[in-house]
């Protein structure tokens, strides 16, 4: 199964559930176009349409994004753009005396097939900390609690827990329900 994608450590992360469900990973390490759009879903579906017009053997992709409820579920789609921009600093300066933290994490992969594309998603529940924790992860997980961690302080352990793999164990479970006899 070929997964694409520009980030190591999120092709690791793959390789590693799939090796549960007897799974071989390829991983085309490209860059593409990621579009603009109101959710993960029709960014996943536009960006595996166009790579599909270029790559004619079944892959995935995977595009995950921050929602915080006090801010109406931003940055969610902009996830990439807002941490490029304004960072971890920048989220925490926005919830500056803010009560209501809660947040969460959501990854959706889009599934191209060989003729259609198929879309899995998972999401995990935290809040928003009120500090940079932690050296591990990457993007928002200094400041995203899992109960009493940040994603960064849990290194390896948040990988049992995350919206990646949860989305990624739920499209390998697809896929060897499909290949099965």
């Amino acid at each position: 199964m070929l997964f694409i994608t520009s980030n190591e450590g999120k092709f690791r992360e793959a390789k590693e559930v799939a090796k549960k469900f007897s799974i071989e990973l390829k991983w085309l390490k490209m860059e593409y176009e990621e579009f603009q759009g109101n959710s993960l879903e029709e960014i996943a579906l536009k960006s595996a349409r166009e790579l599909s017009k270029e790559i004619k053997e079944p892959f995935f992709i995977e595009d995950s994004g921050l929602f915080i409820e006090s801010l109406n579920g931003f940055p969610g789609p902009y996830s990439s753009y807002v941490f490029k921009t304004i960072g971890n600093k920048g989220i925490l300066k926005l919830m500056e005396g803010v009560q209501n933290r809660k947040a969460y994490f959501k990854a959706v992969i889009a599934f191209f097939d060989g003729k259609e594309i198929k879309i899995f998603d998972g999401i995990v529940y935290g809040e928003i900390s009120t500090e940079i924790r932690g050296d591990k992860g990457f993007g928002f997980d200094p400041i995203f609690l899992y109960g009493d961690k940040t994603f960064a302080e849990m290194g390896e352990e948040k990988n049992s827990v995350s919206h990646r793999r949860k989305a990624l164990e739920k499209f390998f479970s697809y896929l060897k329900s499909t290949s099965e006899p």
